[in-house]
């Protein structure tokens, strides 16, 4: 049985909280939050804890907080020697004070809060300082997730940039179609199976090779009766760099 302490109250901790408390061979003892906050409502209120001097024994201390706050909360644990995990993926596991055994406990996803989380569908990057806690993570992790990495803090801020373009830079771009689309009262909902295509292209061939459109095509015509639609001039300086970026990448120019 791995007994487990997790220390956050965000959404990684919640969806964290609800994937392994349903796991037989771990046991949740405690949660620590500074608001007490509830993380699942089945559970127990008494195991919630809003003073870090009250946190009891465990395995693995998961640091499930924001970025900012990783290194507060480490050197404010009131014990030494322990394994103490973040689930960040940009801050280094060096961030965690010496005082304990240091390690990551990366689940790479977006955790949105009344989102359902399949985790044996998501990566765990996992890193630690020894072989045994390496071990240990390892294991708990593979309670979760067939997809279990061991992944160093330098290779772990590389996947983060990655992820930041995959995610979050393309979900802007989601934002600003469905923009464009509503300033003409177009349905943006035409552009989901296109959406859900291009999600699924790339898991069977490399991107370079699913990459289409009028800029690859060099297709001047194109782009230009496309930047005289836009009336938004960020939306054409998107266009424009997008482009170029595209054209600069595969031999052309625009």
């Amino acid at each position: 049985m791995i007994k487990v302490v997790i220390l956050g109250g965000g959404n990684v901790a919640q969806h964290l909280y609800t994937a392994l408390s349903s796991q037989k061979l771990v046991d949740i003892v405690q949660c620590y939050n500074r608001k007490g906050i509830t993380l699942h409502p089945d559970q127990n209120n008494n195991k919630i804890v809003t003073d870090l001097n009250k946190i009891v024994l465990a395995n693995i201390y998961i640091l499930a907080v924001s970025d900012d706050a990783i290194e507060e909360i480490s050197t404010n644990l009131p014990f030494q020697n322990r394994f103490v995990v973040h689930t960040s993926g940009s801050v280094p596991m060096s961030t965690i004070k010496d005082t304990n055994r240091k390690g990551v406990f990366y689940p790479l996803q977006t955790f949105s809060k009344n989102t359902t989380v399949d985790f044996t569908k998501i990566p765990f990057c996992i890193e630690a300082e020894s072989k045994d806690d390496k071990q240990l993570l390892k294991k708990l992790a593979s309670f979760l997730s067939p997809k279990v990495y061991e992944i160093s803090s330098e290779q772990r801020n590389i996947l983060h940039v990655s992820a930041v373009f995959v995610n979050n830079f393309t979900n802007y771009l989601f934002s600003v179609g469905n923009d464009i689309c509503d300033e003409h009262e177009i349905p943006f909902e035409i552009l989901h199976p296109l959406i859900q295509e291009t999600a699924q292209k790339i898991q069977k061939i490399i991107p370079d090779k699913a990459q289409t459109g009028p800029a690859i095509r060099n297709d001047l015509e194109t782009i230009q009766r496309h930047l005289n639609i836009l009336t938004d001039n960020t939306q054409k300086e998107i266009y424009q760099t997008l482009t170029r970026s595209i054209q600069s990448k595969y031999g052309k120019k625009l």
